[in-house]
């Protein structure tokens, strides 16, 4: 009963840190979501050209960061038009260059993670691309499109996209809705990120992590973390801002560097996920999708691994702990409660206004 505690309050705690960040990050979201029709993202990934992929990135950022969301919306645009190549890199983008990942990593890991998985997630989208255009042929392609195009139904377990016109309800309305959509869409999965990190810090002693990252074989290390990363995250069944506490635990354990970037970068090849891409564009296309994204992550991973090495940008400090944070009146305390305000305020307007949207 002692653990479970522990690990509770350690999942607590760790929620407290990040709450303000969480609010901020889903609010701007909002913002930019109610700012950027979704319909005409079709029209602008005519192709899978450099021009057409940067776009992709951009809008990807202007996306709401939930896996599940991302994985809908980006069937949704190849069937009214989009090139499938780019919507593969728009979904990756989705949920790599968002800004409520952006800040969280920044909270709980430093500057440095958020830069690597901002240069990260554009790189693995150009990787991707390149690799569905040398490895895969236009045949193929088109028959996971016409697949698409049937109207299969993916499990998404409530995580949905939608589309609100901002000059016919009002900005603060469909920022409200966009808010509580995407709060509704991730709570589970950050929750269960939460708890899982909070059971693995109390419960697993750190020598197991030391053996399994091979933490006293470094040359190992290197290659081993970006590989086993993205394995470790396809059975955690989290989003990729649910994986951030996780990937806390990751690395005071001793994964490298890079293995806690493609950990996060992999939250698009889980296995419910995978799932939903069978449905969506057959059971080929999606061992297609699993293995062009699994490469990308891992060699992405290892190209910051080996560029922030060089530099030196790697941080040397490995021992953040849940158990270091505590709740104090401080700074995060005053965070907390005026964000805490805005989320109510914005939960407000949006059980005032719900039933005169139409989504």
């Amino acid at each position: 009963m002692l653990a479970l505690m522990h690990a509770l309050q350690m999942a607590f705690q760790m929620g407290w840190e990040i709450f303000w960040a969480l609010v901020l990050g889903l609010g701007l979201s909002a913002i930019v979501q109610a700012l950027v029709p979704k319909g005409h993202m079709s029209k602008l990934l005519p192709d899978s050209s450099p021009k057409s992929l940067a776009i992709a990135c951009g809008l990807g950022a202007a996306s709401s960061s939930c896996s599940y969301a991302a994985v809908a919306l980006t069937r949704s645009i190849i069937r009214k038009g989009a090139d499938f190549i780019a919507a593969m890199g728009f979904q990756l983008a989705s949920t790599n260059l968002v800004i409520e990942l952006g800040i969280i990593m920044f909270l709980l890991l430093g500057w440095q993670f958020t830069a690597a998985e901002f240069l990260g997630g554009i790189l693995m989208v150009y990787i991707v691309a390149m690799l569905f255009r040398r490895l895969i042929s236009n045949n193929f392609i088109n028959q996971a499109k016409e697949m698409a195009e049937l109207g299969v139904s993916g499990k998404t377990g409530g995580h949905v996209h939608a589309e609100m016109d901002a000059s016919a309800i009002g900005p603060l309305t469909a920022i409200s809705h966009y808010f509580m959509m995407d709060v509704m869409a991730i709570w589970k999965d950050v929750v269960l990120g939460l708890l899982i990190a909070g059971a693995l810090s109390a419960w697993v002693p750190n020598h197991f992590w030391t053996a399994f990252f091979l933490q006293s074989h470094p040359t190992l290390s290197l290659f081993w973390g970006p590989l086993i990363g993205p394995i470790i995250a396809i059975f955690s069944f989290v989003c990729s801002v649910g994986n951030v506490p996780l990937a806390v635990v990751l690395w005071s354990g001793g994964i490298s560097f890079g293995g806690v970037i493609a950990f996060i970068f992999a939250d698009l090849i889980v296995l419910p996920i995978l799932d939903i891409y069978r449905k969506y564009y057959g059971f080929k296309m999606m061992l297609v999708i699993f293995g062009i994204y699994y490469v990308a992550m891992a060699l992405s991973a290892l190209i910051l691994e080996c560029v922030f090495q060089f530099f030196k940008l790697i941080p040397l400090q490995r021992n953040i702990s849940l158990a270091e944070i505590s709740i104090h009146f401080n700074y995060t305390t005053v965070l907390n409660i005026l964000f805490g305000i805005i989320a109510l305020l914005l939960f407000y307007r949006f059980t005032k206004t719900k039933c005169h949207v139409n989504i």
